[in-house]
């Protein structure tokens, strides 16, 4: 397994479709990243929930898993499982959110997941951040959409237990559902681990990555 560096991450952005994207996908890898580096800059775009409970639930989720960072929530209005249709709100919003910062690593959905919410989003993001790493997040689901990850997070135990007790904590309105509990979200992030040599891992798909190898 070869374990590489970003460098400096002062600036992060992370999106997602739909309130509690951002914490199934990538939320072990920003309580990582944040509690490593106090005062990061955190810069989050959710597509919808704005205006109803979900939208609280976000904001007290991604605060909890973003702990020190500088964090800046945007929660839209466009409606659950329209997003291909809303294909210009939804581009003008990453375009926006480009235009406010630079950062040196963005967290996205992957481009081959199978939910049409998650896949227009995913394909957006290369429009606005061209020369940028974006790891694709992985979400369970249904549809059997999981493939082979090209990068990994690992995870300590106790950032895996936090992420499933923060899961828990701040979306109530999730907990009916069948997918939603302890054994899903663990037993991935472990089935991640043992593929990178770790006890729990999240893992990510890189589109493009260029490798500078002469400094």
């Amino acid at each position: 397994m070869i374990r590489l560096s970003a460098g400096r991450l002062d600036r992060i952005v992370t999106v997602g479709a739909h309130c509690d994207d951002i914490a199934i996908g990538a939320g072990g890898t920003l309580l990582t990243l944040c509690l490593a580096r106090p005062g990061v800059r955190v810069d989050a775009l959710v597509l919808s929930g704005g205006g109803s409970e979900r939208e609280q639930e976000e904001q007290a989720a991604l605060a909890a898993f973003c702990p020190g960072a500088d964090l800046r929530l945007t929660v839209l209005k466009l409606p659950d499982g329209r997003m291909p249709a809303h294909w210009d709100e939804a581009k003008a919003a990453v375009e926006e959110l480009r235009g406010q910062t630079d950062p040196d690593l963005v967290l996205a959905p992957r481009t081959d997941d199978a939910h049409q919410d998650h896949r227009a989003l995913a394909k957006l993001l290369p429009t606005a951040f061209r020369d940028h790493l974006v790891l694709g997040y992985e979400i369970v689901k249904w549809d059997g959409d999981l493939g082979r990850p090209a990068a990994y997070q690992p995870l300590s135990p106790e950032i895996a237990e936090q992420k499933v007790r923060l899961l828990q904590e701040h979306y109530p309105s999730q907990r009916h559902r069948p997918w939603y509990d302890r054994e899903a979200f663990l037993g991935l992030a472990r089935i991640r681990g043992i593929e990178c040599h770790a006890r729990y891992a999240e893992a990510f798909a890189v589109t493009k990555l260029t490798l500078d190898l002469g400094d």
